[in-house]
């Protein structure tokens, strides 16, 4: 596969985020705009920190002039996820190289669910593979929030609503992982442990234990899942 091939066969794989990162990012780069910050504050928001739902959160922390200390348990409540999902990416990243810190620092929701469903395509190097998808995925939020950016800068409108647009992703991504995968236990997981950990601990604290109760019960039936899932490393 020729480097044109490989970046086409990338852009192709990242389509579904960049349709979506694009309206979010300018979503994120809008409500920046109106809260007093331009076009250089949302590019460097989104090149350092790359965490969608933190973005818009920190949108409303900056406005409302929160400390430090509250901002730092805000973002930690939010990207607690990642150390969940980000253990099992680490057979995958083994012998990354330099490659690695980025890949770990890029693990976004939606380039997770494309490095686990996508098969790598035969005779390319998997660590090149996802590393692409990465930036791919990267220059797409950037890009949005440099187009919300200007457009909250130039243009005066009602921005009530636009933060409900990464639920709106969230769902899309565990539809399409639905329609297209036959193993729906992590799903059914995911949803079920969500449900009754936000009906028992409330709206505010029941990420953790969502969380928490996720990984043990797909660590438990890691095989099970392992069996029914098809290589990421060759195409199939």
């Amino acid at each position: 596969m020729t480097k044109t091939e490989l970046l086409k066969r990338v852009f192709i794989t990242t389509l579904p985020v960049l349709s979506g990162y694009i309206f979010l990012g300018t979503g994120f780069g809008v409500l920046l705009a109106k809260a007093g910050y331009g076009l250089p504050w949302a590019v460097f928001m989104s090149i350092v920190m790359y965490g969608g739902t933190t973005q818009y959160v920190g949108v409303g922390l900056i406005d409302s002039g929160a400390s430090l200390v509250s901002a730092a348990v805000a973002t930690i409540a939010i990207c607690v996820r990642h150390i969940f999902y980000g253990i099992s990416m680490l057979p995958l990243y083994k012998g990354a190289g330099l490659k690695k810190p980025y890949l770990m620092f890029s693990l976004t929701d939606e380039t997770y669910a494309l490095t686990v469903d996508n098969l790598v395509p035969k005779g390319v190097d998997p660590h090149l593979f996802r590393f692409l998808i990465a930036i791919f995925d990267h220059s797409y939020w950037i890009a949005g929030s440099a187009l919300g950016a200007i457009i909250g800068t130039k243009l005066s409108f009602n921005s009530a609503g636009i933060d409900f647009s990464m639920t709106a992703l969230f769902i899309t991504v565990f539809v399409k992982q639905w329609l297209i995968t036959k193993q729906h236990l992590p799903a059914l997981t995911g949803l079920i442990c969500s449900v009754i950990c936000l009906c028992i601990f409330g709206p505010d604290r029941f990420l953790i234990p969502a969380m928490i109760s996720i990984t043990i019960i797909l660590t438990m039936a890691r095989k099970k899942i392992e069996s029914e899932t098809p290589s990421n490393d060759s195409k199939g």
